[in-house]
């Protein structure tokens, strides 16, 4: 077996606590070995006050930019579906017809008749053959 190496080491604590003394509620470093609460930047209200209302302004600008390009988006639909009806007013019409059509056709099929389930139909059937035998006899 090799021979232990020995080394000095430095205890983690090297002054002021004792051992099973009762540790304060702070902050314990490891690398100093210290117990205790740090300093605290001090703390300006007007600062913070300050950069929310930048931060706000900021967002507000971003909202309103966001909104104009929208408008500006609608607008310029707006003028092109303008131009195709007066340039095609009978194709219009009749793209506006089928687009009319098939949502009826959509919302006439949802409304029909409920789908029925296999309980409901079973039942029909053994109505409706009670009701020939009865008619037979």
């Amino acid at each position: 077996m090799p021979p232990r190496k020995r080394t000095a080491t430095a205890p983690a604590v090297t002054e002021g606590t004792k051992i099973g003394e009762p540790v304060p509620k702070a902050i314990v470093d490891t690398n100093t070995g210290s117990v205790g609460i740090p300093p605290q930047p001090d703390y300006d209200p007007r600062e913070e006050i300050r950069a929310l209302r930048k931060q706000m302004e900021t967002l507000r600008r971003e909202i309103s930019a966001a909104a104009r390009s929208v408008k500006g988006g609608a607008m310029q639909a707006a003028r092109q579906t303008e131009a195709t009806v007066k340039l095609y007013p009978v194709s219009s019409l009749l793209v506006v017809a089928a687009v009319a059509g098939a949502f009826a056709f959509a919302i006439a099929g949802l409304r029909s008749s409920p789908p029925r389930s296999r309980y409901d139909r079973a039942l029909d059937e053994m109505r409706d053959l009670y009701d020939r035998i009865r008619d037979r006899l």
